[in-house]
């Protein structure tokens, strides 16, 4: 801010001399606006050139004032720009560098490929997970508007290996490509599984054959936002109450009732135990809807009081966010 104050200060006094200058010319000599004009302007300029006319002493004295002061002014306003020049590009530098390392300390994040209207709402739901992600945008302007809101983002094509290396892509825990264009989003799988071959890639697909050539590429899981919007329409109008509930029950808002899964981990103990003698549904009141084993994929669905939770399960859960937290950390290994 100093530095464009000074730009505005010295440009204001420049222009004030050459004012002063035109019109003590024309006051002093007699001349007229342009020849004072531009006697004021090579002398402050001091090109060297002869004067328009000859001068009377009262115009050299006058002239002398005009060099003291205008040359003064002009090395102001050169340095002022200066400045302000190269402070812009090293805030910039510096702000890119911070972002970087911020960016290098992640792990276990998710790297979102698009920042428009898809990329941005799940840019949304992550953050108010909160879950660590970054962003790969190449439109700057998209960028500017991360930068402004906080948001940790790399500035270049996704497609192209260095620029998902500095998102962190070998310590990433999962990639979501949902650019417009289909062609894109197969060259970023294809990119990504080469780089991270245990990463989990979430595609946008556009068109439904795209689909198996996404899976070809390394997806590990394809959605088309326009088949899942057209569904959840139809069944806004087929099963009302269902829709309600569901997202009711997905809203990260909501402060009454949530579905999550939750991971069992090493360390937990409900690591070998059976959902009665855990007393998940005793003690905090949540409803397990299912169980995804680890070892088959395979989904329990309203599994009986004595199935076994093993390590690398998933539970899916529906109950209140308090007690949702709760066993996120019954479940990570953490005290509660």
């Amino acid at each position: 801010m100093n530095s464009i104050r000074n730009v505005i200060v010295s440009l204001t006094a420049l222009v004030s001399i050459l004012i002063t200058g035109t019109i003590g010319y024309r006051h002093i000599q007699g001349w007229s606006l342009i020849d004072s004009f531009y006697m004021t302007v090579i002398t402050v300029a001091t090109v060297g050139f002869r004067e328009v006319h000859e001068l009377s002493n009262q115009g050299q004295l006058f002239t002398i004032f005009i060099i003291i002061c205008g040359t003064g002014l002009v090395a102001y306003a050169a340095a002022s720009v200066i400045q302000l020049m190269v402070e812009g590009q090293l805030r910039q530098f510096l702000g890119r560098k911070k972002l970087l390392q911020q960016i290098s300390k992640l792990e276990n994040h998710y790297i979102v490929c698009g920042y428009g209207r898809i990329g941005n709402f799940i840019c949304r739901e992550l953050a108010a997970k909160p879950v660590p992600f970054v962003v790969v945008e190449s439109d700057n302007e998209l960028c500017a508007k991360m930068s402004e809101e906080g948001t940790l983002y790399v500035n270049g094509d996704a497609t192209a290996d260095e620029v998902l290396i500095n998102a962190g892509i070998t310590r990433a825990k999962g990639l979501i490509t949902a650019v417009t264009s289909d062609t894109a989003n197969v060259y970023i799988t294809l990119t990504a599984r080469g780089l991270n071959p245990d990463l989990f890639i979430l595609a946008r697909s556009g068109e439904k054959s795209t689909e198996k050539k996404l899976i070809r590429a390394g997806a590990s899981k394809v959605i088309s936002p326009y088949t899942i919007g057209a569904n959840r329409m139809a069944q806004a109008v087929l099963r009302p109450s269902v829709m309600d509930f569901i997202e009711i029950a997905t809203a990260h808002h909501n402060l009454e009732l949530q579905i999550e899964e939750i991971r069992i981990n090493t360390g937990s103990d409900l690591v070998n135990r059976t959902l009665m003698s855990s007393d998940i549904r005793k003690q905090l009141g949540i409803i397990i809807v299912a169980i995804k084993k680890r070892h088959h994929e395979q989904m329990l669905f309203n599994p009986p009081s004595d199935a076994l939770m093993e390590e690398g399960d998933i539970l899916i859960t529906l109950g209140e966010p308090g007690s949702i937290q709760r066993l996120e950390r019954r479940a990570s290994g953490s005290a509660d």
